[in-house]
Order: structure tokens, then C-alpha cells, then sequence
């Protein structure tokens, strides 16, 4: 099963991972994608934004319209979200225009700490 990790990183952290990777030529066990801060993780998925990318899981290619339909919102407002997605790197686009969401399963890892 294909996983990706969403989670909140320092970029010094990220950059760590992205070097060691590159020295050794091991690449990571899972795709990941980090946030700088629980906030922007939050600020990128949305309520909406999640109930898209569980439309979107495992789907493989699909226009926004498909998108707006397998959600059940208007796909004006499923194209906002797409274009957020897109910007923050969660989702791909296809050299046909399609979008696609290529992992099967998302796990989500940050840490609370107290003040």
C-alpha cells in the first residue's frame, strides 16, 4: 500500500531527511509531506479539503469535475480547494490536466506539547 505521511516538521528537519537521503541513496520508507506548523497543516486541510483527499485515495486520475461529483459540492468550490491542494504539494496533476491523489493511505503525525 502506498503511504503518505503528512506532518509538522522544522524545514531544518525536512532538510536533514532530504540530505541523508540524497548521501546514501535510500530514499524514505514513505512519501512525506510536511507542514512548518500544526497551524498551516490545518490552514491546507480544511474540513472540505480532507473529505476531498478520502474521495481522491486510491482513485487515480480524475477530473474536478469527477472530483466535485464523487464529494457532492459544486465544482467551483471543489476547483478553490484543488488549487489549494495543488500549491501545498498534496495533490499532483497529470499532463492531461487530471488530478490525482497516487496514495492509497494517509497518516498524520504531529506532536502537542505543553507551553
Amino acid at each position: 500500500m502506498k503511504t503518505v505521511i503528512l506532518d509538522v516538521r522544522t524545514p531544518a528537519d525536512s532538510m536533514a531527511d532530504f540530505t541523508r537521503a540524497w548521501k546514501t541513496g535510500k530514499p524514505e520508507k514513505a512519501a512525506r509531506i510536511s507542514f512548518a506548523t500544526p497551524e498551516l497543516l490545518w490552514q491546507v486541510l480544511t474540513a472540505k479539503r480532507w473529505e476531498l483527499l478520502k474521495a481522491l485515495c486510491g482513485a487515480g486520475p480524475v477530473s474536478i469535475r469527477e472530483a466535485a461529483r464523487r464529494v457532492g459540492r459544486d465544482v467551483k468550490a471543489v476547483h478553490g480547494d484543488v488549487t489549494a491542494l495543488l500549491n501545498a504539494g498534496v495533490l499532483d496533476r497529470t499532463e492531461d490536466g487530471r488530478i490525482e491523489f497516487p496514495f492509497e493511505a494517509v497518516k498524520v503525525e504531529f506532536l502537542l506539547r505543553a507551553a
